[in-house]
């Protein structure tokens, strides 16, 4: 990390998406939770004005619209869906997806199963 560099971290994001390899899961919207770090050096951290940091709701905003949007079997191609449109600001560096499915279809009983995975600018 640069000297100004932040990490702005978005936690516990709940979506409804369509993901899965299974055809039920096809057919409807299943609760997936989404932790998101944003590593970005900003000038917010001397200015103190909202123009130079990440506008972390215009983010949020953008996860939100590949939830709705898209759909996918695997939910590391929608990890690497979300990482791709958080890199559209050009201020960021770095974002970690963590994407965790909340009622895994499995026998078990265990309370999500989910994927991490780190993007980095060029």
């Amino acid at each position: 990390m640069a000297s100004g560099d932040i990490v702005i971290q978005l936690r516990d994001i709940r979506l409804a998406c369509i993901c899965g390899a299974l055809p039920e899961e096809q057919d409807r919207r299943q609760p997936y939770a989404f932790d998101v770090d944003i590593v970005a050096d900003v000038a917010a951290l001397e200015s103190d004005d909202l123009a130079d940091t990440i506008d972390y709701g215009a983010v949020l905003a953008r996860i939100e619209a590949v939830a709705r949007d898209e759909s996918f079997q695997l939910f590391e191609r929608m990890a690497q869906r979300v990482a791709e449109v958080v890199l559209t600001d050009e201020r960021i560096d770095e974002v970690t997806v963590e994407i965790r499915k909340l009622r895994p279809p499995v026998p078990q009983d265990v309370a999500s199963s989910g994927i991490r995975l780190t993007r980095r600018r060029g």
